[in-house]
């Protein structure tokens, strides 16, 4: 045996084990770092989701989707009613409120077919945080409050038809589980670190208006807004693929950290949540969401139903919305907005799905440095 093999070889040794433990280290550098949202339901918590109620909900949705408002058009008279309205509960909820006029954004638009503008208001009211450093970030919580109002007369016999489109899945139900969540937050004992923001939205029928006009003119800092969830359509349980009792879908469910978090948040209260495996990703660009998502905020929308009978029809009245599924899927969403809103660590897009990429790119370019995503 060669004299020098022992010594050889120990040194060989040591250096394979010195690769192998900078390899692990960069191996850890480089790894998501451990989840860091828990589905934590104390006392408080407890009590602020029993005072969801699906009762209160439908008697919002009685009104908000009611032939009074005549299908809520932006702009119409049926609109300005139902910010009025959405603008009152804010109060009664003691939110502080955030646009350029109390509680409302505005802005001017002209309706279809007309020259004439007219005033159109994004309704926003603010849950300020308890966190002397997190306060000054931000969890939206959003729904669109328009539908598309009254259908012209299209050819002889549409007089005596039902032209009246009350919206009340699409998106009343969002807009009032918008209204009782801002109720139900706003009465906790502490409010939550972050800055919790409920907006009621505008024209996103006429395409995602109201949103992109508060993405153009943020009432806080896109920059320091650290997730969006959208409610839409979480009203009625008659989904065309068949009943949908005690779940919701979110769009770009695996886009980002959200998906889960909410998912862990429903596991917690018995609703599912889940990736739908087509319209997940088909309807991630078809609400509000979108227009966050594109300046980099991990934005997505929850949903009960992407489909059901009555979509964008007449018939898509208040009495359909089954109120009980309501409450569960909303006290879901209660818990999972907390935990974004009381977590230090904040939401990443998903940097391994290339659906994510670009919203990746937007995060990186709105915040001048860094990772957006995990």
């Amino acid at each position: 045996m060669d004299s020098f093999s022992l010594p050889r070889r120990a040194l060989l040794r040591g250096a394979f084990a010195a690769i192998a433990v900078a390899g692990l280290l960069e191996a850890e550098a480089f790894a998501a770092p451990p989840f860091a949202w828990k589905a934590r339901i104390d006392r408080d918590r407890k009590a602020m989701l029993d005072r969801i109620s699906g009762r209160s909900m439908q008697g919002h949705l009685s009104f908000l989707a009611s032939d009074l408002l005549e299908g809520r058009a932006t702009p119409s008279r049926g609109l300005d009613l139902a910010a009025e309205y959405i603008a009152a509960q804010f109060r009664r909820a003691g939110l502080e409120p955030a646009g350029d006029d109390g509680y409302f954004q505005t802005t001017t638009l002209a309706a279809r077919g007309s020259e004439t503008k007219e005033k159109v208001r994004n309704v926003v009211g603010v849950v300020r945080g308890s966190d002397p450093v997190l306060r000054d970030t931000y969890v939206l919580v959003t729904a669109h409050y328009d539908h598309v109002g009254i259908r012209p007369v299209f050819e002889p016999g549409d007089e005596a038809k039902d032209r009246l489109y009350n919206g009340a899945n699409d998106d009343a139900s969002g807009t009032v589980g918008v209204l009782e969540l801002a109720a139900a937050i706003g009465a906790l004992p502490k409010a939550p670190k972050r800055t919790i923001v409920f907006v009621a939205f505008f024209g996103e029928e006429r395409g995602l208006l109201g949103s992109r006009h508060y993405g153009r003119n943020p009432v806080f800092p896109i920059e320091r807004t650290v997730a969006e969830v959208n409610l839409e359509q979480i009203g009625r349980t008659d989904d065309t693929e068949g009943p949908r009792i005690a779940g919701a879908s979110m769009t770009g469910f695996d886009y980002s950290d959200v998906g889960e978090i909410f998912a862990l948040a429903g596991k917690a209260t018995g609703v599912t949540v889940d990736r739908h495996p087509k319209n997940s990703d088909a309807f991630f660009g078809r609400s509000d969401n979108q227009a966050l998502a594109d300046l980099g905020v991990p934005a997505h929308t929850l949903c009960t139903a992407f489909m059901y009978p009555d979509y964008h029809q007449a018939s898509d009245t208040w009495d359909k919305v089954d109120p009980a599924n309501m409450e569960k899927v909303v006290r879901m969403i209660a818990l999972g907005t907390l935990m974004i809103a009381d977590t230090d660590a904040e939401p990443r897009w998903r940097e391994d799905n290339p659906k994510a990429r670009k919203y990746v790119d937007a995060w990186k370019a709105r915040r001048g440095t860094g990772s957006g995503a995990r």
